[in-house]
């Protein structure tokens, strides 16, 4: 988990969808102490996810409107084939005129120029961030990146940049970069969740209990990516530093080629990505 944080926010923070991302972001930031539970806004068409929300100590509600108005940040965390009719609650469940309010889209695929047009015709002057983050994001190892819309301020992507940190790394990046970051980034944790699996299914084939398998495989993933990261070396350059002349470690590693596992990885990022070029609404 995520350590405490010394920087605390005062603004509120609305999420229209409880599912597993925005359940990433909200529970990351109320678990560092960035944001206190209460200053937590969810809503969701039904009371199905918004239990866990309410044990959290946030507010939760039906009506997208009331979520729009009551914060100051909203995320958007909805699959983007139901985008237009969470806009239409949104619009159908607002008290009030709302102008200049700052949202945050977490939709795969859909474009700035798209969340604003939509935006734009319920929220007068709508500003618009669109993230990319991941899952892992709860536990504060996540990636996320980010662009800003026509509306946006310094001071807007500066906030965000600082809410999506506390959750791991974070970078504003160009959002013509976006879809293949989430391939990695996004779709990545699955990918990875599936090595481990695999690893651990070989690890019990030659006779290493369950547990004690998966253990020992997610352990080994986490020591080579953090390999990775603190030593700044190629992972080509890590990977011969395990491989001895003759030895067992090559032979694995011939075995997964033969097998196709870099071939297998590289079009799973280039699916994942095409897929999210796909779901982005064309108007």
């Amino acid at each position: 988990m995520a350590g405490e944080c010394d920087v605390k926010l005062s603004v509120k923070i609305g999420f229209i969808g409880a599912g597993n991302m925005a359940k990433a972001i909200g529970e990351g930031l109320a678990n560092s102490g960035m944001i206190k539970p209460s200053q937590l806004y969810i809503s969701a068409p039904s009371d199905k996810n918004l239990g866990s929300w309410k044990a959290l100590g946030a507010h939760t509600s039906n009506k997208n409107g009331f979520v729009v108005e009551q914060s100051d940040i909203v995320f958007i965390a909805v699959k983007p084939q139901i985008l237009d009719s969470a806009i239409e609650n949104m619009k159908a469940t607002l008290s009030q005129p709302v102008h200049t309010k700052l949202f945050v889209s977490v939709l795969a695929g859909t474009t700035l120029e798209v969340l604003e047009k939509k935006l734009c015709e319920v929220v007068i002057g709508a500003r618009v961030i669109r993230v990319m983050p991941n899952t892992p994001m709860m536990v504060g190892a996540g990636v996320s990146v980010y662009s800003g819309g026509s509306n946006i301020t310094s001071e807007d992507l500066s906030m965000i940049g600082n809410i999506l940190s506390v959750g791991g790394i974070s970078e504003m990046i160009p959002e013509s970069l976006i879809n293949a970051v989430g391939a990695v980034a996004g779709s990545g944790p699955a990918f990875v969740y599936i090595i481990i699996e695999a690893l651990s299914d070989g690890a019990v084939k030659m006779g290493i209990p369950r547990n004690m398998a998966t253990q020992l495989a997610a352990q080994t993933v986490f020591g080579a990516a953090k390999m990775v990261l603190q030593t700044g070396k190629h992972p080509a350059r890590l990977k011969d530093e395990v491989c001895s002349a003759g030895g067992s470690t090559i032979t694995g590693v011939h075995a997964m080629e033969s097998g196709g596992v870099r071939n297998a990885l590289m079009n799973a990022v280039e699916a994942a990505a095409k897929r999210s070029e796909e779901l982005c609404p064309k108007k």
